[in-house]
């Protein structure tokens, strides 16, 4: 990722490009994904670009990864059951396409083995 640039996910924070978003607090945005691979598929991304990853995040600011947490808790509690996947995907091999880091929020009628209809 070329660190001058913004990624996506902080053009979406500064609405330069449009999102469903359901849920939004001074640190952390949460919209829906373009492209579900579940019935509720919602990223929760904090606003700062300062880590790349779950890993560099842990690191850094555990306080702000215990929100991002909490906040999949209470999207998978409006939009589903409350039973949820959360899923970071750490590195270009592991799936990650978006150097900013990330939480999917997978939910609503997931089966073991599989990652909700994909």
């Amino acid at each position: 990722m070329d660190t001058t640039e913004p990624s996506i996910f902080s053009r979406i924070v500064a609405r330069e490009i449009p999102a469903d978003v359901v849920f939004e607090s001074e640190r952390i945005i949460a919209f829906r994904d373009i492209a579900p691979q579940a019935p509720v598929h919602v990223l929760v991304v904090p606003k700062t670009e300062a880590y790349r990853d779950v890993t560099e995040l842990a690191a850094g600011d555990p306080g702000l990864l215990a929100e991002v947490v909490a906040v999949a808790r209470d999207i998978a509690d409006e939009h589903s059951d409350g039973d949820f996947r959360l899923v970071f995907n750490t590195g270009e091999r592991a799936g990650q396409t978006v150097f900013h880091v990330h939480a999917h929020v997978l939910a609503g009628g997931l089966e073991e083995g599989t990652l909700g209809g994909a």
